[in-house]
This record gives structure tokens, C-alpha cells and sequence, in this order.
């Protein structure tokens, strides 16, 4: 069943849209209340429940605080409150502190002008699409304030940034430090600006820290993940040996090598998958998605680990690691999970792992990295202004098109993008001039069908 207000991560939109307004936030705020406590059989009896809310650098995330911070009082939940922390932050601190629920205002790698609300379970993990959709229907029934005796309290979490620095380097062998690394870290102006450099310093690496300086309106803004020239450039001019970018929210990570060279969440995942196999702690096999480079796939098969592919969305390779009790997975934009470690993906404790296997294995990122060679892949996205059916026909005869130009060498995705009006269309295979014109052929149709 299709969701009315949920995307793939959570709520997402232009702030003053229909959804990112005060009003229909503090709706939200009630009726998450109302579900997520009423699924939660912890609490002691005549105790209230309790919901902890953090958020990203967003200027809006003041607005959007306040709003789930009245909706929830007026539901008769608690309301811890942690200022600007990382989405994982959120998902650890809601179990380390005992919360019926987690809720992070960010919309991640977007642009400051927009935002969103993401939700976490008591155990620190997505929500599942049950739950999305019984927060929903409450969104539809009357919002009803509780007696003033049962109201909400809101009270905030003033070692919270403390307590998450600490459960980040308890993630990294306590037998060994970061000593001798130069890293530049980008925080993307945005919530791991306080967090990050802390963690990496603190386990003894030299660091430089860019994008640490958020002003409320550049979160994002030609920094961060989604923006890796600025740290491939940091990197270079300051001659460190690797660099570490964040999104705004602090769940992806991208890493760039000492020369510059980027290295995405594929690439990643297959370095850290390498060295725990290294090592016989591999436990199962990877996790990918529709989107991970086909690569990826090849090259775990002939190092004999499994690999699966879930949709779109670090929740989906979530729920694929659990049916396999697999540990490892992401997606290429940077997502990794590492369910050993963390409940949900983390930017921090991802790079983490990685410079883990830089250690175990004696080898530079640069070195690491260059055992998985990419095949070329091509990601156009189309801005629509209305839901496009990817059925069209004039859509599909260029999809089959394509595949038969590609034959087995290759692969079509076309997919609606769960947090923003496009489609993505994606083609892969080994050869990059035919990629990047398939690629634009099939685009320049969903734009003719679009307008």
C-alpha cells in the first residue's frame, strides 16, 4: 500500500510546503506520539513515555523543533532534546537513554531550504512500513490534547554530543590508534561539525577540519559528501594521507585517497568486507542495492561472499541484513551499515571501519581502494513537476532499447527518487562512452514524457 506523507526517509520537503509547515509538524509530532508509544511494552506502569528529538544545522530546524515538541507534549509524551547531533547519534542515544522513540529533523544532503523528519524505534533503527502507515492514519484522525496534569515535558541532553563521541571510538580495536594519519574531515556545515573531529583527534590522528563552521543557511553548500571537490582539494594542499566527508546529517560518508582520488560507498563497503574476510570475521555476506555498481557484485563473488541486492534506501538493506543475519551493507552514496557495531548507518563509525583496514592491512586508502575497479555508471537525474508511471511506453521501448545494446555486459534502473521530484535513471556497463548516451537517450525521453 502506498504511503500518502512518508517517503523513503521518512517526511521530506521544501520548508512552508504542505508538509514541512508548523501546523502539519505538530500534528506529526501528536501523532507519532500516539503510535510509537502505544507499541512500546517497556514502560513501567503510570510512567510516561518519552521521545527524544534531534536535529541537523538547518535554520528551519528551530521552527520544526518546537512544533514536534508541542505535539508531542499534547499526546502526553516527554520530549528529550539534544541540539544539532547526527541522525545515528540520534538512533544511539534513543536506546542508550531508554526512549520509546527517536525523531531527527534534517533532510540529510538537500539544500538548507529544505527539510524533513525521520523516525527511529526504541531498539535505534527505521521505522518499519506498518508503522509509517499507522502514524499516518492517526494524522488523519482529530488531534485531541490530554488533560493538563498528563502533558509532556520537555527537558534537554546536555552531554549528548559526549556520550556519542564516546560510543563512536568505542567502535575502533581498543589495541590500536590513528597515530601517524593526517585527515581532513569535511563536516558539510552540518551536524557532525562537533562530533567528528573530536573522535578522529581523540583516537590520535592529526586532523584539519573544513566545512565546520554552520550558519544555519549552508549546510551542504559546496561541501560534504555530495560535494567531494572541497575535500579532494583540502587533502591535496594540505598533503594528508586521507579525507573524510560527511552529509549533513552525518549517515554517509565518502573518503578521498592521498592523491585525491575519490573513493564512493561501494568502494567502501568492499574494503571493509576484504579486510574482516581477511581476518574470519565476516559474518555472512554484503548487502547491496539497486544502485551498487555491478563491480561490486562480481568482485564478492569470486572472493566467494554472497551478495544481495535490496531497493533504494539504507532501511531496505536494513531489513535484508536482518532475513540473511548478515552484518554488512550500504549503498554507493555512502550509506554503510555495520550492524556489529551500530543499529543504523553512521558516516563516523563507517570511516572507522574502514581505517581499520587500513591499519590491519598496511596499505594506503589509495592502494585499498584500487583492488575494486568500478564499471562506468552514469546517474542522470530528471526533475519532474508530476508523478511520471515508468510504464509509459515510450519510456520502456527506450529502456529495452537500451538493454539490447547492452546485452549482458550492462544494466538499465530507472526509479522514482524517494526524497525529491525526480527520477533517476542509471545505466551501467563497460563502456563509458555507451553508457553516458544510453544514459541520456532514455533521460531525454522520461523528459519528453515529464513535460
Amino acid at each position: 500500500m502506498s504511503k500518502k506523507y512518508f517517503g523513503t526517509d521518512g517526511i521530506r520537503g521544501r520548508v512552508g510546503d504542505a508538509l514541512i509547515t508548523p501546523e502539519f509538524v505538530m500534528r506529526l509530532g501528536y501523532a507519532a506520539g500516539r503510535v510509537l508509544t502505544s507499541i512500546d511494552s517497556h514502560l513501567a506502569k503510570g510512567a510516561r513515555p518519552a521521545v527524544l528529538i534531534g536535529k541537523d544545522t538547518r535554520i528551519s530546524g528551530y521552527m520544526l523543533e518546537a512544533a514536534l515538541e508541542a505535539g508531542l507534549s499534547a499526546a502526553g509524551v516527554d520530549v528529550l532534546l539534544t541540539g544539532p547531533m547526527p541522525t545515528p547519534a540520534v538512533a544511539y542515544l534513543t536506546r542508550a537513554l531508554r526512549a520509546q522513540a527517536g525523531i531527527v529533523i534534517s533532510a540529510s544532503h538537500n539544500p538548507y531550504y529544505d527539510n524533513g523528519i525521520k523516525f527511529f524505534s526504541s531498539l535505534g533503527t527505521k521505522l518499519p512500513d506498518d508503522v509509517e502507515h499507522a502514524i499516518e492514519a492517526a494524522l488523519d484522525e482529530p488531534m485531541q490534547v490530554m488533560e493538563s496534569a498528563k502533558l509532556g515535558k520537555a527537558r534537554r541532553i546536555d552531554d549528548a554530543a559526549g556520550r556519542y563521541v564516546e560510543f563512536c571510538k568505542s567502535t575502533f580495536p581498543n589495541q590500536l590508534d590513528l597515530r601517524g594519519l593526517k585527515i581532513v574531515l569535511d563536516c558539510a556545515h552540518g551536524a557532525t561539525y562537533h562530533v567528528a573531529p573530536p573522535v578522529f583527534h581523540e583516537l590520535g590522528a592529526e586532523i584539519v577540519v573544513i566545512g565546520n563552521h554552520p550558519d544555519g543557511l549552508n549546510i551542504n553548500e559546496k561541501v560534504g559528501s555530495t560535494y567531494p571537490q572541497a575535500l579532494q582539494k583540502a587533502v591535496v594542499e594540505h598533503q594528508a594521507d586521507l579525507g573524510i566527508a560527511f552529509d549533513g546529517d552525518g549517515d554517509r560518508v565518502m573518503m578521498v585517497d592521498h592523491e585525491g582520488r575519490l573513493l564512493d560507498g561501494d568502494q567502501l563497503l568492499y574494503i571493509i568486507a576484504e579486510a574482516r574476510q581477511q581476518v574470519g570475521v565476516l559474518q555472512g555476506g554484503v548487502a547491496g542495492t539497486l544502485m551498487t555498481n555491478l563491480a561490486l557484485e562480481h568482485k564478492l563473488a569470486a572472493m566467494n561472499i554472497p551478495f544481495a541486492r535490496a531497493k533504494v534506501g539504507d532501511r531496505y538493506v536494513l531489513e535484508l541484513l536482518n532475513q540473511n543475519n548478515w552484518q554488512l551493507g550500504g549503498e554507493n552514496s555512502g550509506h554503510i551499515l555495520t550492524l556489529d557495531k551500530h543499529s543504523s548507518g553512521d558516516g563516523i563509525i563507517a570511516a572507522l571501519q574502514v581505517l581499520h583496514a587500513v591499519i590491519q592491512r598496511g596499505k594506503t586508502l589509495g592502494e585499498l581502494g584500487a583492488d575494486l575497479i568500478l564499471y562506468p555508471q552514469v546517474l542522470i537525474n530528471v526533475t519532474t513537476k508530476q508523478k511520471i508511471d515508468l510504464d509509459n511506453a515510450l519510456i520502456q521501448d527506450a529502456v529495452k532499447q537500451a538493454e539490447a545494446e547492452l546485452k549482458d555486459s550492462g544494466r538499465v534502473l530507472l526509479r522514482a527518487s524517494g526524497t525529491e521530484p525526480k527520477i533517476r535513471v542509471m545505466v551501467e556497463g563497460e563502456n563509458q562512452v555507451q553508457v553516458k548516451a544510453l544514459a541520456q537517450a532514455i533521460a531525454d525521453v522520461v523528459n519528453q514524457v515529464a513535460s
